[in-house]
């Protein structure tokens, strides 16, 4: 493939440029054979980018690739280190296939190209594209078109594919990732489970046990002393993936059976749809209400009788649920095991009036297993300590900057100024969508665009604009709030004055200051806050 280059071939200038090319492959990129398309292949992007920076004598710093990773967000590993190494300046120009690798989400590709990288000296280029930032050119300007155009692509795929496996799931098909334990996919049909043979008797044995009297304790210190399988062995997960040792690998523990005793699915019908992420380009996972699950009976052989399933359900009120503790800890929640990672709990007071700290993990496994140690450390010692701290802390902060955190959370809430900065932002993005929309309508009388492409994305423009109003709507009602607030929070001094001449605060003052307090076996403690001081 032939280019006309952007820029002058020039060694002066080109001794200049230290390059990164950045390349990026993710499922989007996939015919409906399951097969890469060979144009957007990793060693195709690879081979075309490096000709072309040999070609005009640049300096390649580096090659970041991110294989897997969808274009509709920035958290990939290598596009992160990219930018980590443009901060330190290694890196002041980056070159792309085209401007879908960069990213398929419009208002960021906007944010990279034209402010970000601007911002640090960065020239950017997209191959295919011809675009590039160091020069005038009206492929540049309509850049923010096909960044549009991109994002469009990467939604419309998005509602097909989840069409599809709702489709499934309303025909009772499994679409979900890992099956869960007593069941394996079939290697002759993806959609459809079967009996594994070595999990499958195990959980009838839970079942068979649990109806039989036996508590889910009980259960637990059978298997674990029988070394029964578990989850992590049978599926080999008890490494992660930076190769560490899953802590509870191999050990059963109440809250794994409960969920194996709760799980419909054991009777043949399948249920789905109990989580989904909230969009395609916020891919965090939420819970979805029961009315929203979509259960198909009969879809797969059971590995308990309903009669059976239907018996331990009316039976699993009637275990004992744990009381509400008598006594409130100030640091209760907070207190984390820096061995093991899982919460430190705090033992009431006994006769003598002391209270005690003991790692859940140790506590649940007991001390034999070896996986974790007690932490057991006098509870009124640590919590003297950790005030001490907190009070050292703030005695080095300014004032303003301790108002921040005890109203508003710096480390988790926006502040006054991020909320500033986003009106401001939101602001500057509905002025260039109404920008786009004038420069459409000044093509489409030009002809230089179709009537049809007009509304398709004029529609679009249309309802993005929609949608940043109401955010910029939602930001300047916070901001009022926000002042409002400010103004009526006259006894902070007096909040703050309190504490730092240790009297006993209150538990949502900590929970406000502290994020979490890690114990080591040794007694050492690390405080994390809420803020930076």
């Amino acid at each position: 493939m032939e280019f006309c280059y952007l820029f002058p071939i020039n060694q002066s200038i080109a001794d200049h440029y230290f390059v990164a090319i950045y390349i990026r492959l993710s499922k989007e990129d996939l015919k409906e054979n399951g097969k890469v398309v060979e144009s957007e292949s990793i060693q195709n992007q690879k081979s075309l980018l490096m000709k072309y920076v040999k070609e005009l004598g640049y300096t390649l710093v580096d090659i970041y690739i991110d294989d897997g990773y969808t274009g509709t967000n920035f958290d990939r590993p290598a596009f992160q280190q990219m930018l980590r190494d443009i901060e330190l300046g290694k890196v002041n120009m980056v070159i792309t296939k085209d401007l879908s690798r960069l990213s398929r989400d419009y208002i960021g590709t906007g944010e990279y190209v034209e402010k970000w990288f601007p911002a640090h000296n960065v020239r950017f280029i997209a191959l295919t594209d011809s675009i590039d930032t160091a020069i005038d050119s009206s492929n540049n300007d309509i850049a923010p078109f096909k960044a549009i155009l991109n994002d469009m692509y990467a939604k419309d795929l998005s509602k097909k594919i989840r069409t599809a496996l709702h489709t499934m799931q309303l025909e009772g098909k499994w679409v979900g990732g890992c099956p869960p334990f007593g069941y394996r996919v079939d290697p002759e049909n993806k959609n459809h489970l079967v009996i594994d043979e070595v999990e499958g008797p195990i959980v009838q044995r839970i079942f068979a046990l649990f109806s039989r009297g036996y508590k889910m304790n009980q259960i637990k210190n059978i298997f674990n002393d029988e070394q029964v399988p578990t989850f992590s062995t049978t599926r080999n997960r008890c490494f992660d993936r930076a190769g560490k040792r899953g802590n509870i690998c191999g050990y059963w523990s109440i809250p794994s059976i409960k969920k194996i005793l709760k799980n419909r699915l054991y009777v043949g019908d399948m249920v789905q749809n109990r989580r989904s992420r909230i969009s395609y380009k916020y891919r965090k996972v939420v819970c979805n209400p029961k009315e929203r699950w979509i259960i198909k009976e009969g879809t797969h052989e059971p590995i308990v009788t309903k009669k059976l399933f239907d018996r331990v359900q009316k039976l699993l009120p009637n275990q004992g649920q744990r009381k509400d503790k008598e006594t409130s800890f100030l640091l209760d929640g907070i207190l984390k095991c820096a061995d093991c990672g899982h919460t430190i709990g705090i033992r009431s007071r006994r006769l003598n009036g002391k209270s005690t700290t003991v790692c859940n993990y140790y506590r649940r496994f007991k001390a034999q297993h070896s996986l974790c140690t007690s932490h057991g450390f006098d509870y009124d010692t640590l919590e003297n300590g950790v005030l001490k701290t907190i009070q050292s802390m703030l005695d080095s902060l300014s004032y303003e900057t301790v108002c921040r955190v005890v109203h508003f959370r710096c480390s988790k809430n926006l502040t006054k100024y991020k909320t500033e900065d986003n009106i401001t932002k939101i602001e500057h993005e509905i002025s260039s969508l109404n920008s786009s929309v004038d420069c459409m309508y000044m093509d489409k009388l030009s002809n230089k665009i179709s009537e049809d492409m007009y509304e398709r994305v004029y529609s679009k423009l249309l309802k993005e604009i929609e949608l940043k109003k109401r955010l910029l709507k939602d930001e300047e009602e916070r901001l009022k709030r926000m002042e409002s607030y400010c103004e009526e929070s006259k006894d902070v001094r007096k909040l703050i004055h309190d504490f730092m001449n240790l009297a006993y605060p209150t538990r949502d003052l900590i929970l406000k200051l502290v994020n979490k307090i890690m114990i080591h076996k040794n007694g050492d403690i690390d405080i994390y806050f809420n803020f930076r001081g």
